[in-house]
């Protein structure tokens, strides 16, 4: 992952789907959103062969991590399908450590004060507050206030409505998941909406290819 591409659209797609998932059509509508981070979690069946398959389709044009990493065989298994960031629910040491000495970006998980403190120090590429629906963009402005030179991501309930409202509390990028990659459209191939969902994310949150938040 390249952290200054990221940073200049700073908008992470989660996929969590089965491994009949239509990978490559769904790469091939994200790449026309404008987007370009996914992360696709590690309990989503056959993840390792997802993320294979998506490196494959993507062909650079996307950057392409792995969520969910709750244990070192499970970053193994990211790292050799081709995942070139790690995204975890909470702090999990032992990966965070092994990312940070070989330079993988790493986006672990806290919500508390202390949780976010301690994954910052931890080496932290961007702490992922999660889940940050539970409290919204005030919250992040809160954490910001103490804690102004630690990278917060927001995750969990972004939507256009409220994404230009995390940037402006001080995120430094925001997730977004099943509120548009949803299984029904997934299953009934609807490509077509889910780049468009997308689009209109990015254009709400005002961010686009080359302006920094």
């Amino acid at each position: 992952m390249d952290v200054s591409r990221f940073k200049k659209l700073p908008i992470l797609g989660i996929l969590r789907c089965s491994g009949s998932a239509p990978i490559e059509e769904l790469v091939e509508a994200i790449v026309s959103s404008g987007l370009e981070t996914i992360e696709i979690t590690m309990n989503s069946d056959s993840a390792g062969s997802l993320i294979e398959r998506s490196v494959r389709a993507a062909k650079g044009r996307l950057m392409i991590g792995a969520g969910t990493v709750l244990n070192m065989n499970t970053l193994r298994l990211a790292l050799d399908a081709g995942a070139t960031f790690i995204v975890s629910p909470t702090l999990v040491k032992d990966v965070t450590e092994y990312c940070v000495k070989r330079a993988i970006p790493v986006f672990p998980g806290a919500l508390t004060p202390q949780e976010i403190y301690d994954a910052w120090r931890s080496g932290a590429t961007m702490v992922k507050v999660f889940p940050a629906a539970m409290f919204g963009p005030s919250y992040i402005k809160e954490i910001k206030a103490p804690f102004n030179d630690i990278e917060l991501l927001a995750c969990g309930g972004v939507t256009p409505e409220n994404i230009k409202a995390y940037f402006t509390a001080g995120a430094g990028a925001v997730a977004f998941g099943g509120s548009i990659f949803k299984k029904s459209s997934l299953d009934k191939r609807e490509f077509a909406l889910i780049e468009r969902l997308i689009r209109d994310l990015i254009a709400s949150s005002k961010v686009s290819p080359g302006l920094i938040v």
